[in-house]
């Protein structure tokens, strides 16, 4: 690669360093509660070791040299890098990589699944790692994988069969996404979930689902499909070929995760929640994702709680299949002040979402309210942390239980020092900057409680059996005519969708957002305006920073669309970009993208205000229609042509031109410091350890854990 496309994979020059505020809403906890937060935390981050295993090959022995590196400094990285010869830029090179690694949990970008390296030579590493024995053997185990960039497919994680990087399919170079495919078929008939699996193909052609579990054979009950760990395949491309589940991915990890699960239950405010832990235990115990939907349904249950939490292998976005979880576990506390608003928006949800575009044969036949609280994070293991969630992603039990809405608002409030505002006019700044926050929480709540939770799936739910009537199929509002494709028995939209699923369902969730950010009633709820439509007021200022941020998000978006494979490598920016196309091509020159110069170097966005909900909406509605029946109903062949299609960059004009100007103005992301809490066996209290929002804290807090 040349200078130029190598930069784009430079760490963060500094990454943006972040603290978690969350001390004020702990200190308000009983101990009881304190001590339920503490296990959930120590079983969140008993996980990191599996996230490290699941971004690529090295990433544990990375973390292992940073931590041992920090073991040798005693603190002091000053002299450990005098004792090195190595320079203050060198170091500065070394704590900014490592910052950034922790702060993804691995050295790919959790928000764009590409590779990061050092802004430095190899021998800055190889010369700090020589003042520690334990560092040095961490460092020369990661086999130069640290500063690598020979094959630019690598760089991005995806199948190995297209030259990317995947852990999710180990020690497997030659397996191909037909015979990912093929395995995927067979548990989907087999009722096996693929969340907490890996899978690998032997040298002698069997295909081997690694399951984590603390246990490393089947369980003596047998496993979620029976006492079997053999099957021979006899039909398929697969016919002739053997099948094997082999217990223990993660022994010692699940092992540890789910003591700390036992305790949290022993601590557990209410029945509920001690069920709940008691079943994610046997589920980590026994590798059992009927145990785990079990926890989720008990999550579900536990309807208002001081400190809420969520943990195991949940989101599919970095599978390249789409199917298989990444670890993640989280412990808050809830801020019960905007709770209240959020609750106000629960019980505005089912007057707000008969106003989408379609009718309501394409709606749950009732609305599941949730509970939707607001937190302030204590702890979340895992790639990246998101602002705000809608779980579980079990359709079944979506759409017959219900599910629950999270907003992070230590997150979602957490600023950088000094951050710049790019492609926004200067006419437009004053709003954005001081309403972007709002609008974002408007998003936010919007996006995981309408988006995620509103929408039906046509399904054959057993064979003859439909939770719709089959005999006379609903009209399509895209077509005019009658639907002619459903869900099968065993189908999910997961299974039917695959490796688009996760940006497809981002958009739809999106366009929702956006489409009723336009009702006023809603804009309310979150304090803005008395309801009444007014687009000259605070309300209306809202809702333009609401556009402009995603008009803004889908321009940034094109940093992670990669020109050399022309794929996408975030399924948010995906979405984001489809959004930003729907804007550009709506009626009326609603949006435009306005530059003078050549290079695009001053190029910003220009957002008709008055036409918001007019041309803006009209354009959403039309947009978030289609994707949304085509998810309704099954429709993948239009779906995935439709979606392609308004998300396609292509190389010339966003590609190359566009994506320079973004790439130039590129911010870094922020990377969070989180704080570490402490347990006095004998008297039962636990403490809490803030750290700096410094590049040397976010390494010390992550030392502490271990």
């Amino acid at each position: 690669m040349n200078a130029q496309e190598l930069s784009q994979y430079l760490a963060d020059a500094p990454p943006s360093v972040v603290r978690l505020e969350v001390e004020k809403h702990f200190d308000a906890l009983t101990d009881k509660q304190k001590r339920y937060a503490h296990f959930i935390s120590k079983a969140s981050f008993a996980g990191n070791r599996i996230v490290l295993r699941q971004v690529s090959p090295e990433s544990e022995f990375i973390y292992d040299f940073i931590i041992a590196l920090h073991k040798a400094s005693g603190g002091d990285w000053k002299a450990l890098a005098e004792k090195a010869g190595v320079d203050e830029a060198g170091l500065n090179a070394f704590l900014q990589y490592a910052a950034q690694f922790l702060g993804n949990s691995g050295n790919y970008k959790s928000f764009g699944d590409s590779k990061f390296i050092p802004r430095c030579d190899e021998k800055v590493f190889a010369s700090l790692a020589s003042t520690s024995p334990e560092a040095e053997k961490h460092y020369k185990a990661t086999n130069g994988a640290i500063f690598s960039t020979d094959k630019p497919g690598l760089l991005h994680l995806g199948f190995t069969d297209e030259g990317h990087l995947t852990t999710y399919y180990p020690d497997s170079p030659d397996i191909t996404k037909d015979e990912i495919d093929a395995v995927a078929k067979w548990m989907q008939k087999t009722g096996l979930l693929p969340e907490n699996t890996r899978l690998r193909k032997t040298k002698d052609g069997v295909f081997e689902l690694l399951i984590a579990s603390a246990v490393t054979s089947i369980p003596s009950e047998g496993g979620d499909i029976g006492k079997d760990t053999e099957y021979k395949i006899t039909e398929g491309p697969l016919e002739g070929k053997t099948i094997k589940l082999v217990y223990g991915d993660y022994a010692a990890e699940m092992k540890a995760i789910t003591e700390y699960s036992k305790k949290a239950a022993e601590n557990a405010e209410n029945e509920t929640q001690q069920k709940m832990h008691t079943a994610y235990a046997k589920s980590f115990e026994e590798g059992s994702l009927e145990a785990f939907k079990d926890s989720q349904r008990y999550w579900i249950r536990d309807q208002g709680p001081m400190v809420e939490c969520n943990i195991g292998f949940i989101e599919t976005y970095r599978d390249p299949a789409g199917v298989r979880g990444e670890w993640e576990g989280f412990a808050a506390v809830v801020n019960q002040e905007r709770t209240h608003a959020f609750g106000e928006l629960v019980r505005s949800a089912p007057s707000l979402i008969p106003l989408l575009p379609w009718s309501k044969e394409f709606e749950k036949d009732k609305f599941l309210s949730p509970d939707f609280t607001s937190l302030e994070v204590l702890t979340f293991c895992g790639s990246g942390i998101p602002a705000g969630i809608n779980i579980p992603n079990y359709d079944d039990i979506r759409q017959q239980e219900g599910f629950k809405n999270v907003s992070l608002g230590n997150v979602l409030s957490a600023k950088a020092p000094d951050e710049k505002i790019p492609f926004i006019a200067d006419s437009d700044l004053e709003i954005y900057k001081k309403y972007r926050d709002a609008a974002f929480e408007v998003q936010v709540g919007l996006h995981e409680l309408t988006g995620h939770g509103c929408g039906k799936l046509l399904q054959e739910t057993s064979p003859g059996e439909y939770n719709f009537d089959h005999t006379n199929p609903p009209i399509s509002p895209v077509t005019g005519k009658p639907v002619t494709t459903w869900y099968k028995p065993g189908q999910t939209w997961g299974s039917v969708f695959g490796g688009l699923a996760g940006a497809y369902e981002e958009c739809r969730a999106e366009l929702v957002a956006m489409h009723l950010s336009c009702e006023f009633q809603a804009l309310k709820i979150f304090g803005f305006g008395d309801g009444t439509t007014d687009m000259d007021g605070e309300a209306g200022d809202v809702l333009y920073a609401s556009y402009l941020s995603m008009a803004r998000a889908g321009l940034t978006s094109v940093e992670f669309w990669d020109p050399k494979s022309q794929k996408w490598g975030q399924p948010h920016c995906q979405a984001r970009f489809a959004i930003l196309k729907s804007f550009l091509e709506a009626e009326d020159d609603f949006c435009k993208l306005e530059y003078e110069k050549e290079d695009l170097s001053d190029l910003t966005i220009k957002l008709d205000r008055s036409k918001i909900l007019t041309s803006g909406r009209k354009a959403v509605g039309d947009f978030l229609q289609k994707i949304h029946i085509y998810k309704s109903t099954a429709d993948v062949e239009n779906g995935t042509k439709f979606f392609t299609d308004m998300s396609g960059v292509g190389l010339e004009y966003w590609g190359t031109k566009v994506r320079d100007v973004v790439l130039k103005n590129k911010q870094p992301r922020k990377v969070f410091v989180q704080a570490n809490t402490y347990l006095d066996e004998a008297t039962g209290k636990v403490t809490l350890k803030h750290y700096d929002a410094t590049l040397e804290g976010i390494i010390q807090s992550w030392a502490d854990r271990e």
